[in-house]
C-alpha cells in the first residue's frame, strides 16, 4: 500500500461551539494520510499514478472556510471530499488540532481523528 500525507497545515477559522469562538476564531492543525494501492512505473514519474498533495491542501483549505460548530464536522466534510475526489483510495485519516481552546486553564490543543476503510 501507498501512503501519501500532510501532517501540520495550519490554517486560522472559526470553528467552534461557543458562539465567542466565531467572532475570534482559533488556529487548527490538520493532518491528512491516504492510502490506495497502485502499480506506479517511476520511470513515467507522473502525477495521474498517486494522489495529488495540492489537490488534498485545496481540500482542507475549502472545507475549513465553512464555520462549523464542532470539528467533526469539518473533518467528515473533508473525508467525503477526498473518499469523492480519490474514489480509488483504500484508507483514509483526518487528525484536526484545535489550538488552544478556550477552557479555563492552560491548554496546548483539543485533537479529533476520523478515519474511513474502504
Amino acid at each position: 500500500m501507498i501512503k501519501v500525507a500532510l501532517e501540520g497545515a495550519e490554517f486560522f477559522a472559526y470553528h467552534g461551539y461557543y458562539p465567542e469562538e466565531q467572532v475570534i476564531g482559533s488556529r487548527f492543525l490538520v493532518d491528512i494520510q491516504v492510502g490506495f494501492y497502485a502499480n506506479i512505473d517511476v520511470e513515467k514519474d507522473n502525477l495521474s499514478n498517486t494522489v495529488n498533495y495540492e489537490a488534498l491542501y485545496n481540500i482542507i483549505e475549502e472545507e475549513m472556510q465553512h464555520t462549523r460548530k464542532v470539528i467533526e464536522s469539518v473533518a467528515q466534510s473533508i473525508l467525503y471530499r477526498i473518499k469523492k475526489d480519490f474514489d480509488f483510495i483504500e484508507m483514509a485519516e483526518v487528525t484536526i488540532r484545535k489550538q488552544r481552546p478556550p477552557f479555563r486553564g492552560p491548554l496546548k490543543q483539543s485533537v479529533i481523528t476520523l478515519s474511513y476503510q474502504k
